[in-house]
């Protein structure tokens, strides 16, 4: 998700000549694992000439919210990727299986040139570092409309190359574990409440509606991390990334997670502007999206709230077991998104009322319309 890093105070670091050959400003390349180092320079040592590569130039790119970072590296083609995922840790297949599904469907995203899948080391094409949220003026919604439609037109070119039993299904058993961090980790852990009898009805009756109207929903290809933060703007237009957890499943998520951002909070009206505009073109290129608009936002509203409900208590677990504070600071994001659509939908008034309870919030008399 976010670019992140965080060096272990006992790790290693390149030699002089190695850091003097990084570019002025690159952060140094830190290794926790010794071991790990030394099976990283001999596989780079050894593809280094295959690709023109320059292996002192190596230096830190971005991390995530997985254990997987990214590194850069210089070379007579330019510059290159390289992943670094601990294979106890971290599965690249699907990485590389998604990969080739995207180029397949005629989108940018990174291009596999090496893969030493026993250590989890992998070179990829380079597609620069412009993500299309640092692009973005949250100031000023309706300037932002082109790139938002170029996203739309990314996501519907995904969907229609869509095809039943090539990825793992979106199904009940992963809906319910994906709900179920919430009472474990934000509840529980993070917010400390104890459920009562009561409260764990509550939440057993909610998450059993919400899950019935998201298997409702048509399958499709789900990226599942489908926002600014994993598009890059490129010369030859939008590049994906971050799409190892793709899944087949409902129509309504990639749209949701692109409209309802883990990171960035958009006013209502442009919201819907781009929700209907990513509809329409979705009917005129054959996507099982409906004929009623209205029908199709109710179904939006409730994928989304599947999903901040699970990021809540992915952002706690950061937090609380993997030491990485910076994700709960968007959290209130979240409570702010899933308490407006269960005030928009009278069966869910019970889970709000429970969310108040444990944010401390008073509900207020009369009506009032919550931010999407």
């Amino acid at each position: 998700m976010s670019p992140e890093s965080h060096p272990h105070p006992d790790s290693g670091t390149p030699s002089a000549s190695a850091a003097d050959a990084r570019p002025a400003g690159a952060e140094p390349l830190v290794w926790a694992d010794p071991a790990r180092r030394a099976h990283f320079d001999r596989w780079l040592e050894a593809i280094a000439p295959r690709h023109g590569l320059e292996p002192g130039t190596v230096r830190m790119a971005s991390a995530d919210a997985s254990f997987r970072r990214y590194l850069r590296v210089d070379g007579a083609q330019g510059s290159r990727i390289i992943m670094d995922a601990p294979p106890d840790k971290e599965n690249c297949a699907p990485f590389v299986q998604v990969a080739t599904l995207l180029q397949q469907a005629g989108l940018l995203a990174p291009q596999v040139l090496e893969w030493q899948a026993e250590q989890g080391f992998m070179l990829l094409t380079d597609l620069g570092d412009r993500t299309m949220m640092s692009t973005l003026d949250p100031q000023q919604p309706q300037a932002q409309q082109a790139l938002y439609l170029q996203a739309v037109d990314t996501l519907v070119t995904w969907q229609v190359a869509s095809r039943p039993g090539v990825l793992p299904p979106y199904d009940e058993a992963l809906l319910r574990r994906e709900l179920g961090l919430f009472p474990e980790w934000y509840l529980g852990h993070y917010r400390r409440h104890p459920l009562t009898d009561a409260d764990r009805k509550v939440l057993e009756t909610a998450f059993s509606r919400i899950v019935a109207r998201n298997l409702a929903s048509p399958s499709v290809y789900v990226h599942r991390d489908f926002m600014p933060r994993n598009l890059m703007v490129t010369d030859a237009g939008l590049a994906v990334l971050d799409f190892q957890d793709a899944v087949y499943g409902p129509i309504t998520y990639d749209i949701a997670s692109l409209m309802r951002d883990a990171f960035l909070s958009w006013d209502d009206s442009f919201c819907l502007d781009i929700t209907v505009r990513y509809w329409e073109r979705a009917r005129r290129a054959g996507l099982p999206v409906g004929d009623d608009f209205g029908a199709f936002f109710q179904a939006v509203d409730y994928m989304a709230l599947q999903r901040h409900l699970k990021v809540a208590g992915i952002f706690a677990r950061l937090t609380l077991r993997d030491g990485k504070p910076k994700y709960l600071a968007d959290t209130p994001r979240f409570i702010a998104y899933i308490r407006a659509t269960c005030g928009r939908y009278d069966e869910l008034r019970p889970l709000l009322r429970l969310l108040d309870r444990v944010e401390g919030v008073t509900p207020a008399s009369g009506y009032a319309f919550g931010r999407l």
